[in-house]
């Protein structure tokens, strides 16, 4: 198959579906896979067997997941457009809105919709200004208690999303008490919650069964359906990115320039200054990993090989599924990787390409 294209393989794929059914059976949960970090339809008849539907934050998104995968459907937005609301309304089963000003402006259009709010509770994991939905002067969600409880009576519910690569149990348990401690009182008159995403749950060493406890003690005392909407959880490891070397340099370094970006197949990384994975990153050859477009920092990374790398090799950076394909885009007109899965079978089938026509289709 030819080169750059992401490899989804539903057998790296099941384990963590696995343990999203397992906490959804102990704790009474429900999960909704957040298409904002991973949006690959092909694969969603196989994750709705363990998922109970989709979030979104887009009406695109939403319609995705109306469309595509089974179960429930929740829609929110930062900010829904007047032309928008109509058919967000249609494609969905929830609607929370980021503000009170939000929620008054379409009271009237979203009358009979199951309607939630989003809350920002001030604290969050992140490491990362720029992902940090508790930063000074944020615009995700509201943040006064006695306000929101002034609109209760026009809500069902509300969704919390203030964990970022959360791997730490007893943060989440310090968190969630900070919640239930600042907004219990409103918490009490609600039907449901959302927890959001960002907990990485089913991490290899995540004490799941205390886990599945906390969350289910926070339902009853609240007496409210509690939803998590895992990303990166649901498909960590999943997936990588296949490519190939096409030269090599020496400038103080070695330098394998591949048949993919960073810049345009992995933008997160380039965003948050991270490395790609490659394993098994052992070996005595050192190189440095580079894109193929003009931009001077597209980097990979740097890795270890047994042998000197040449044109021809091929290469698999790992850990591919999230925040990739759904930020990839047409920078300097390289190719766009095709998208393929590998079946628990072991057989392999590739289920989109992209060529000239999609580039010159993105443009006018």
């Amino acid at each position: 198959m030819q080169t750059p294209f992401y490899l989804i393989d539903k057998s790296r794929l099941l384990p963590n579906l696995e343990k999203i059914a397992w906490l959804r059976d102990a704790s009474g949960v429900k999960c909704l896979l957040a298409l904002k970090c991973f949006a690959t339809w092909s694969v969603f008849d196989f994750m709705a067997e363990y998922m109970d539907g989709s979030t979104s934050s887009s009406l695109f998104e939403v319609r995705l997941g109306h469309e595509k995968f089974s179960g429930e459907t929740h829609a929110y937005s930062v900010a829904y457009a007047d032309h928008e609301i109509d058919q967000v309304l249609a494609c969905s089963d929830k609607i929370i809105f980021n503000s009170i000003g939000q929620l008054t402006k379409f009271t009237e259009k979203s009358e009979g919709q199951i309607r939630g709010l989003r809350v920002n509770p001030g604290v969050s994991t992140s490491d990362f200004d720029l992902a940090d939905p508790a930063r000074p002067f944020s615009r995700l969600g509201e943040h006064d208690p006695a306000a929101i409880d002034a609109v209760a009576h026009q809500i069902s519910g509300l969704m919390f999303h203030n964990n970022c690569e959360n791997d730490s149990f007893e943060r989440f348990d310090e968190m969630l008490t900070l919640i239930e401690d600042r907004f219990g009182t409103v918490i009490h008159k609600m039907d449901w919650i959302s927890l959001g995403g960002g907990i990485y749950f089913t991490g290899e060493d995540y004490p799941l069964e205390r886990f599945a406890a906390r969350l289910k003690a926070f339902a009853a005392r609240f007496g409210v359906q509690v939803y998590l909407e895992p990303g990166e959880a649901a498909i960590t490891g999943a997936a990588t990115l296949e490519v190939t070397v096409l030269d090599t340099m020496h400038n103080g370094k070695n330098l394998a320039i591949v048949d993919s970006s960073i810049e345009a197949h992995m933008l997160d990384l380039l965003i948050y200054r991270e490395p790609a994975k490659i394993l098994p990153n052992t070996g005595a050859e050192e190189w440095m990993i580079c894109g193929k477009s003009c931009l001077a920092g597209d980097i990979f990374g740097e890795f270890r090989f047994d042998a000197p790398l040449r044109a021809g090799d091929r290469l698999s950076f790992q850990d591919a599924a999230g925040y990739t394909m759904v930020k990839k885009n047409w920078f300097n007109g390289v190719k766009m990787p095709s998208i393929a899965i590998r079946e628990l079978d072991g057989s392999t089938r590739m289920v989109r390409d992209f060529d000239y026509n999609d580039f010159a289709a993105a443009l006018s």
